[in-house]
C-alpha cells in the first residue's frame, strides 16, 4: 500500500522576516515610481544614453569593422600554429630557463598567442594547455598577468612601430624591453611575491601539445570556434561595461571620471587622448592615432602610450573578456582571474612610466 505523500509545508517563519534584497527592491520599487511621476523621460533618457555608449563599440567596432573578422581570424592562426607543433616548440625552448626560475614553462604559451593573434583567443587556447601541463593555480594566475603586458594583436603592434619611426624614436631596445623581456621578468617577480605555489617541471614531466586532428577539420573548427568567442563571450561582455559607463555618464558621474584619468595619463608619462582610447576603447585605434599627433609632443609621452597600447587592454577585456574565457578553459574562477588581470595592468602602467620617464633620453 502506499503511503499518502503530501509535500512539507514552507516554514512561515523564513518569509516572514525581512531580508536585505527585500528591503533593496522595495526601496526600489518606490523609486521608480516617485522617478516616473516627476521625471517621466528619465527611464528613456537612461536607456538612450546606455545604447549610445555601447552601439559604437558593440557594432562600429566588432560587428562591421576589421577588429570582428580579427577575433576569428587569429583563433584560426592559433589553432593552426597548435597544430603544427608551434606549442611544443615554445615549450622546449623555455623549459632551460623556466627550470631554472623553478617555475612551469607553460606560463609563457598565452603571452606568446596574445602577440601573434588576439588576447581572447590566447586564452581560448592556452588555458586548457596550462591545465593538460598540470601547471598550479598559482602559475595559471602568471600566464594571466604576463599575457596583460603583450599587444593583443599584431596590428597594434606594427601600427606603434609606424608611429615611433613619425617621431624618430628608435623602436627596437623600447620593443625589447617592453614586449619581449616581460615574458621572462613578469613570471619571475610574481612567482618570488605575489604568486609563490610554483614548482620545477622536467621536459620529461610534460604532455606533447600537439593535436593530432585533421587540417580541414583544424581550420572549421577553429572559425566556428572564434565565431562563438566574438558573439558568446566578448561582445556580451563588452556590452556589459560600456553600459556601465552609459549609466555613469547618465548620472553625470563619467566626465569627472574621464578628466582624473586623463591627468593621471600624464602623470603616468603617458599621452592622455592615445591613452584614454587605449583604456577605454581599443589599442589599435590607440596607435593609429599616434601618427597624426603634433611632432613637437613630449617623446615621453609617445612611448608610453606607445607601451600602454602594447598591452591586454581595453578595460572591457581585463573586467569582461578575459575573466570569462579564463573560466571556461582553465581551473580558474572569474574573480581569480581578474585579480590577476589587474596585477598584470598594474605592472604594465608601470613599465610604460618606468621606460616613457627613463628610457626616452636614449631612443631620441
Amino acid at each position: 500500500m502506499e503511503e499518502n505523500k503530501t509535500p512539507h509545508p514552507m516554514p512561515k517563519a523564513s518569509r516572514a522576516s525581512w531580508n536585505l534584497w527585500e528591503i533593496i527592491g522595495v526601496i526600489l520599487v518606490f523609486g521608480l515610481l516617485l522617478l516616473l511621476l516627476l521625471s517621466p523621460n528619465s527611464m528613456s533618457q537612461l536607456f538612450d544614453t546606455i545604447i549610445k555608449e555601447v552601439k559604437p563599440v558593440v557594432v562600429d567596432i566588432f560587428l562591421t569593422s576589421e577588429i570582428g573578422i580579427a577575433i576569428i581570424v587569429s583563433v584560426i592562426v592559433g589553432r593552426i600554429l597548435e597544430r603544427l607543433g608551434f606549442t611544443d616548440g615554445l615549450i622546449r625552448l623555455f623549459v632551460p630557463i623556466m627550470k631554472w626560475f623553478k617555475i612551469n614553462p607553460s606560463v609563457i604559451i598565452p603571452s606568446v598567442y596574445n602577440i601573434l593573434g588576439d588576447i581572447n583567443a590566447a586564452g581560448k587556447i592556452s588555458g586548457p594547455i596550462l591545465v593538460k601541463a598540470n601547471a598550479t593555480k598559482a602559475e595559471q594566475k602568471i600566464a594571466v598577468a604576463t599575457m596583460i603586458q603583450s599587444p593583443q594583436s599584431f596590428a597594434t603592434f606594427v601600427l606603434g612601430l609606424i608611429a615611433l619611426s613619425v617621431f624618430g624614436i628608435n623602436a627596437f631596445p623600447l620593443v625589447i624591453l617592453s614586449i619581449f623581456v616581460p615574458i621572462i621578468v613578469v613570471p619571475f617577480l610574481l612567482s618570488r611575491t605575489i604568486y609563490r605555489d610554483t614548482k620545477k617541471v622536467e621536459l620529461a614531466d610534460l604532455p606533447r601539445f600537439t593535436p593530432n586532428t585533421r587540417f580541414l577539420h583544424t581550420i572549421f573548427a577553429s572559425a566556428k570556434e572564434g565565431a562563438e568567442l566574438l558573439f558568446l563571450i566578448i561582445i556580451p561582455a563588452v556590452a556589459a561595461v560600456f553600459f556601465f559607463i552609459g549609466a555613469l555618464k547618465f548620472a553625470g558621474i563619467w566626465g569627472f571620471i574621464e578628466s582624473g584619468l586623463s591627468s593621471s595619463l600624464t602623470f603616468l608619462s603617458i599621452e592622455p587622448t592615445t591613452g584614454i582610447i587605449s583604456v577605454l576603447a581599443a589599442p589599435t585605434l590607440a596607435v593609429a592615432g599616434l601618427a597624426d599627433l603634433a611632432t613637437n609632443i613630449d617623446p615621453r609621452l609617445i612611448v608610453g602610450s606607445f607601451v600602454l597600447a602594447n598591452s591586454g587592454l581595453p578595460l572591457s577585456v581585463i573586467f569582461g573578456q578575459v575573466p570569462v574565457t579564463w573560466a571556461e578553459t582553465s581551473d580558474l574562477t572569474e574573480k581569480e582571474t581578474l585579480g590577476a588581470a589587474v596585477i598584470g595592468l598594474i605592472i604594465r602602467i608601470a613599465t610604460a612610466c618606468m621606460l616613457g620617464y627613463w628610457l626616452t633620453p636614449f631612443l631620441v
